[in-house]
């Protein structure tokens, strides 16, 4: 055993001595070509100086000397290029997916996709016509919250669980009701695996929490829905048919207004820590799994009202925040409503940064209300003051 260890162990230095070899033979054959190339052109540059008068016509003899001395410039400056890459430490990229390759003929990747190449890479490294990984949150929910939105289509079947499909005819018909935990996937490993695990402030609380969101008012911040409905009586807005709810967790206010007012609201998800998608779904409402960073998935003026639920805070960059009110205004018909839910800031900040932002849409104001924000940050120190509110508006686009 003892020989057969030695033996082994030799091996690896074997064929280390033998690389080391054979790249130092490979960079002096390289500098041998670079050097009988410079020689070449030494020698055609000192005939060119003493030949004797020419047998050619001189136009001729001087295209055929560019010609060569062309030739021997791109022999140099190919060998060189070699030269650089043996002696570069950093492995060449691996190419790219079949599957990645076929897409892209198909259909432009968004420039956001393409700053990720290693997600993306493994993202379209799949087997086709197979069950496809089961990387929605190690691979996919990073690339949509990088911009990569919509994400590369896949010729593979969803890992959708058959127990799930199967306990379909077990849902509630209450978008109210408990949820039974087979109604959504679990992740592996997941912290998880049942709603009553889930704090209740998430939104998966359904019977209790959910349930009396939009209904009663506990302080000038809040909004319920027949004072929603009442506003845009009032205000001429028509009536609420369609809706777009930006960040609306489990869907709560789409369940609300379709039992109020038979209106279509549209949820804007991330699975961020728990499976908001899938619960909306089991809840009869319909999820938009889209970033916030990305122009909205509907048409122009098509929405009665937009709502921008807690999500929509002063972690968004200024410059993205303008835009996400400014697409807001694009799916909102004349008339139609906007809803800041619940928006966070520092109280300097909304009077220096947040409201001018919002005058400048020149929406007409139906509500507008600040309030101090009781629960400290968490950033925050112990006993620690802090200056953050919170604002509630609903207003009208012109």
């Amino acid at each position: 055993m003892g020989m057969a260890d030695s033996h082994l162990d030799g091996v690896p230095a074997m064929r280390k001595t033998t690389a080391s070899s054979s790249s130092s033979l490979n960079i002096a054959f390289l500098l041998s070509m670079v050097a009988t190339n410079l020689l070449s052109l030494y020698h055609l540059s000192t005939r060119a100086s003493t030949a004797p008068p020419l047998l050619l016509p001189a136009a001729h003899q001087a295209q055929a000397q560019d010609e060569q001395l062309l030739r021997q410039l791109t022999a140099i400056r190919a060998t060189v290029s070699q030269l650089n890459h043996l002696r570069s430490s950093t492995p060449p990229p691996p190419p790219p997916p079949p599957e990645l390759l076929l897409y892209s003929r198909l259909a432009p990747l968004a420039s956001a996709c393409s700053a990720h190449p290693d997600l993306l890479h493994r993202f379209m490294s799949y087997t086709p016509f197979s069950p496809c990984p089961d990387d929605a949150l190690s691979l996919a929910e990073p690339l949509i919250l990088r911009g990569c939105h919509p994400l590369p289509r896949r010729r593979c079947f969803s890992s959708s669980s058959i127990s799930s499909s199967h306990n379909l005819n077990n849902l509630p018909t209450d978008p109210f009701s408990p949820l039974p935990d087979s109604a959504v996937r679990w992740p592996p490993g997941a912290k998880c695996t049942s709603f009553s695990c889930l704090p209740p402030s998430l939104g998966f609380d359904l019977a209790r929490t959910e349930a009396a969101r939009f209904l009663r008012a506990e302080g000038p911040l809040d909004l319920t829905v027949p004072q929603l409905l009442r506003l845009a009586s009032l205000s001429r807005a028509g009536p609420i048919r369609l809706g777009l709810d930006v960040g609306g967790g489990t869907g709560t206010l789409a369940a609300r207004l379709k039992r109020a007012a038979n209106a279509t609201v549209l949820t804007t998800t991330m699975d961020l820590g728990a499976p908001y998608s899938e619960a909306a779904a089991a809840r009869g409402v319909v999820p938009l799994h889209a970033p916030l960073q990305q122009r909205f998935p509907v048409g122009d003026a098509t929405m009665d009202l937009v709502r921008a639920g807690h999500a929509v805070n002063r972690w968004i960059p200024e410059a993205a925040l303008e835009f996400l009110w400014y697409d807001a205004d694009r799916v909102l018909r004349p008339r139609g409503l906007l809803w800041v839910d619940h928006f966070w800031c520092r109280r300097p900040d909304l009077a220096a940064v947040y409201q001018p932002m919002l005058r400048r849409l020149g929406y007409k104001t139906l509500k507008w209300a600040v309030a101090d924000k009781t629960t400290p940050t968490p950033t925050a120190p112990p006993g620690a003051k802090h200056d953050h509110v919170y604002l509630t508006a609903l207003l009208q686009k012109p």
